[in-house]
């Protein structure tokens, strides 16, 4: 570390202990006064502390906003990574004010110096109209990169433009072969945001016969998945994701009235 960087990490630091109440938070008070008490300065990397901080939430709004100035520190030196975190406080108002302009601008930013996962970002901002009209030429164009890439929740977006005819033609058999690949590619760590919305998919596309045959019963297997993945999911903190779980849960009542349908209607009895 450069000593103007040193310099400028200790003195950002040094201004939040003075605000930052030792009583109320004091697993964080200590581990930056740690930080200072180092005889060599603050030698640790700004991308160590910030991750070390968000493993102490719920962070006090003064370390909320030293993380801001830790990123926006290294934003200055192009990194990528610190382009698109800071886009997803504001995206999210997690730590600052919530702003949609400001998002997109450091994930396009954060685009231009070549991070995937701005530019998957871009593609929900472009999808859902985020402080700009909804365009879906540009979503589509940005859900593409993060898919070539490997990213499955731009994939299976790029499903749902097939399954709705969003800038493409509608084409729900290939939205279907889209949601299915998503599947075969899942790793254990992407299933975990992954997996539920994709067999929610799924579930709906077994259940009124889109883009496949009908099956209640398969339905009714990809709705109880997407339960379990969603359940998680919203009890991590995804809370935009507990209209999907109730979603999964309402699909599952309507497999199973399907089924009961199926089913036949003799009683058996016994002479």
């Amino acid at each position: 570390m450069n000593e103007e960087r040193a310099w400028i990490l200790e003195k950002k630091i040094e201004e939040t202990l003075a605000m930052l109440d030792g009583m109320v938070s004091p697993d964080v008070y200590q581990y930056l006064a740690d930080l200072m008490d180092d005889e060599d300065g603050v030698t640790e990397d700004p991308k160590e502390i910030i991750e070390t901080l968000h493993e102490m939430e719920p962070l006090p709004q003064i370390v909320c906003e030293l993380i801001v100035e830790l990123l926006e520190l290294l934003i200055e030196e192009g990194d990528a990574d610190a382009m698109n975190d800071l886009g997803a406080m504001y995206y999210t108002g997690d730590g600052c004010e919530q702003s949609f302009e400001r998002a997109v601008h450091y994930y396009h930013l954060a685009a231009e110096h070549g991070s995937r996962q701005a530019q998957e970002n871009l593609g929900y901002c472009y999808y859902y109209g985020r402080n700009m009209p909804v365009d879906y030429e540009k979503a589509f164009h940005y859900f593409a990169l993060g898919a070539f890439d490997g990213h499955l929740i731009s994939l299976y977006k790029i499903g749902d433009m097939y399954a709705n005819g969003y800038y493409v033609p509608k084409n729900e058999v290939e939205a279907f072969h889209i949601y299915e690949r998503c599947m075969e590619t899942m790793t254990e760590e992407a299933a975990k945001v992954v997996a539920g919305p994709v067999f929610l998919r799924l579930g709906g596309a077994f259940l009124y016969g889109k883009g496949t045959r009908a099956d209640a019963k398969s339905a009714l297997v990809c709705y109880q998945k997407a339960e379990a993945f969603l359940y998680d999911m919203v009890r991590n903190g995804d809370v935009m994701y507990k209209k999907s779980l109730l979603s999964a849960i309402e699909g599952q009542k309507k497999a199973r009235e399907a089924l009961e349908r199926d089913l036949p209607q003799e009683e058996w009895s016994f002479d």
